[in-house]
């Protein structure tokens, strides 16, 4: 049975992952319902592990304390349930695919013309198709590491279903959804999951 995080853990550490989102979607990422997770991050906020900005742009985002608590309650949380392997495994499978995911982004953000890359105008529909069948390949290959990172802590569970999610809607046309920043793209998600991959492991990203 997979590991079930505390709230609290799973609304600061929904922050420390995004880096600055609002109300609705901590409770989204974290999966708790949204009374919670205002609740949660007030006391957060209290506790000066989050800060709240107002304005035209409002959101949380973690203080420094904010983002070692969650480290150290992460690697904790690591050790208790004795799964590093399993995540250190998914890690290095995750980084078999993950160049290929850099090349299909720069492939649908991209394309050469006249022997030169410019930006891709997607006027060339068989340009386009081409990443959204490299991207197809991508998700089949990360879906099953998804799903055992799901099995050893239900913080994970979101993720499969986010990219699967984004990547319906590219193949139905809504190409949004493919490299789009401040959406659930697929991008987006790949970004978020790596990221929770290191700060499970402990990894500066840098070093990686």
């Amino acid at each position: 049975m997979a590991h079930q995080s505390l709230p609290r853990l799973r609304v600061l550490h929904a922050v420390r992952l995004r880096g600055f989102v609002d109300d609705a979607a901590v409770a989204t990422l974290a999966g708790v319902d949204a009374p919670t997770a205002s609740s949660l991050l007030a006391e957060l906020a209290a506790d000066g592990l989050a800060t709240k900005r107002e304005g035209r742009l409002s959101g949380w985002s973690v203080t420094p304390d904010g983002r070692a608590s969650d480290a150290k309650a992460i690697a904790d949380e690591l050790d208790a349930t004795g799964a590093r392997a399993i995540v250190e495994d998914c890690y290095q499978r995750f980084l078999s695919v993950n160049h290929k995911m850099l090349e299909c982004c720069t492939q649908w953000q991209l394309r050469t013309v006249d022997g030169e890359q410019v930006p891709n105008d997607h006027s060339d529909p068989d340009h386009d198709a081409a990443a959204v069948a490299a991207l197809a390949t991508i998700d089949d290959a990360v879906q099953p590491v998804c799903s055992e990172l799901a099995a050893a802590f239900d913080r994970f569970a979101g993720y499969g279903p986010r990219l699967q999610d984004a990547r319906r809607k590219i193949e139905t046309g809504d190409t949004d959804f493919f490299t789009k920043p401040l959406i659930d793209s697929y991008h987006t998600v790949w970004f978020e999951l790596h990221e929770d991959l290191l700060v499970t492991l402990g990894i500066e990203r840098s070093k990686e």
